[in-house]
């Protein structure tokens, strides 16, 4: 009968080995030691208590020698048994606890995100285990709940624009419709729609996966604003909606260390959003302050305002409130989204406010202040 190689050998007949080896180890040790100290200690015992029979000096130490090899020999059978029931009985313990977070590993690996691994009462190493394992099953769950609505999301906002192409370059085919300057521009912008939410997918997804390449300088937030402001004029002046710019004393000459093109983005999207969302008419008021070692940028607009069930969704990704209403306006779903991720890689937060549908939002960023203020 061939026995199986040692590296493929379980774990209960590697612990049982490595027990018996340790008591067999021991065993022969103390053997040996009894067996070099033990006879002389023995025969000065024997001189010392005046015995001086040659004949009986001999039988007494033969007597010792045999007393001490029968007691040795039963002590290592006795240990080796011990061992054994010992080892096996930690081995079951040690099993059951792995064949649980085994069978959890499968559940995962077969797309179930729900396994988890209870507590074993088997030491910190394992309850560590369990903790990290529990951690990891549910980091999982979270990011293919993520992929699956962002997948999701995604094919629903591709879905109009490409209607829209599909519908006109069929009726050009068909020679229902000419390809007139009119016509041409609606499928450039139909075009420019697709080309613009594959860019902000792209950017928030690198974003929120830490990869964004940022080029921190120091700025001066009165700049920041002012730059902002100049972007967004032209439009607000075409939608009708008046847009303020308020600025104190103390923000003036603060200066924030960031990436100057990624924070006039997040001022671009917060301006682009309050616009969509007020009408012809109202106003948008950014404001720059300052806040012991913070910086705050407030954008305030009289628009459509949020019912309070919404705000804590505003920046995932596709997320409306009025999904019809953005679309229409061209909104690729993620700006909110690309505001979060980046003030977040500078070390900021963004929060939004409302007092209810009908009476404006405030979305209030806070960045660290730099010393060079």
């Amino acid at each position: 009968m061939r026995l199986p190689r040692p590296e493929r050998w379980g774990l209960a007949p590697r612990l049982l080995a490595a027990t018996t080896a340790v008591v067999l180890v021991a065993a022969a040790t103390a053997w040996v030691v009894a067996a070099a100290i033990g006879p002389g200690i023995f025969h000065d015992h024997l001189l010392h208590s005046g015995a001086s029979d040659p004949a009986a000096l001999v039988h007494a130490e033969e007597a010792f020698r045999t007393a001490s090899a029968i007691s040795l020999a039963v002590a290592l059978v006795a240990a080796v048994a011990t061992s054994a029931v010992v080892s096996l009985s930690l081995t079951r313990r040690v099993g059951r606890s792995l064949k649980v977070t085994t069978d959890a590993a499968h559940r995962v690996a077969a797309g179930d995100h729900t396994a988890r691994v209870p507590p074993v009462g088997m030491g910190p190493e394992f309850e560590e285990l369990g903790h990290a394992f529990n951690t990891m099953a549910a980091d999982l769950g979270a990011i293919e709940a993520s992929r699956r609505r962002m997948l999701g999301d995604l094919a629903h906002e591709m879905r109009t624009p490409l209607a829209t192409l599909d519908a006109h370059l069929e009726a050009i085919q068909d020679g229902v419709r000419h390809p007139d300057p009119d016509i041409v521009s609606l499928l450039r912008t139909q075009v420019a729609r697709l080309a613009r939410l594959g860019e902000d997918i792209a950017l928030v997804t690198t974003a929120e996966e830490g990869g964004l390449t940022m080029r921190r300088t120091p700025l001066r937030v009165a700049q920041v604003v002012a730059d902002a402001h100049t972007q967004a004029a032209a439009r607000y002046a075409d939608a009708g909606v008046t847009l303020n710019v308020q600025v104190t004393d103390g923000a003036h000459d603060a200066v924030v260390t960031a990436d100057g093109d990624r924070l006039g983005q997040v001022l671009t999207n917060l301006l682009d959003n309050a616009l969509r969302h007020t009408p012809r008419g109202g106003s948008v008021t950014l404001t720059a302050t300052t806040t012991g070692s913070t910086v705050v940028l407030r954008v305030t607009d009289t628009g459509a305002g949020i019912a309070p069930e919404h705000l804590p969704h505003l920046f995932e990704r596709f997320y409306r409130v009025d999904a019809a209403r953005d679309r229409a306006h061209g909104g690729s779903g993620v700006g909110l989204a690309i505001v979060h991720a980046i003030v977040t890689a500078h070390g900021g937060t963004v929060t939004p406010a409302s007092p209810g549908p009908g009476q404006g939002s405030t979305f209030t960023v806070t960045l660290p202040r730099s010393a060079a203020s």
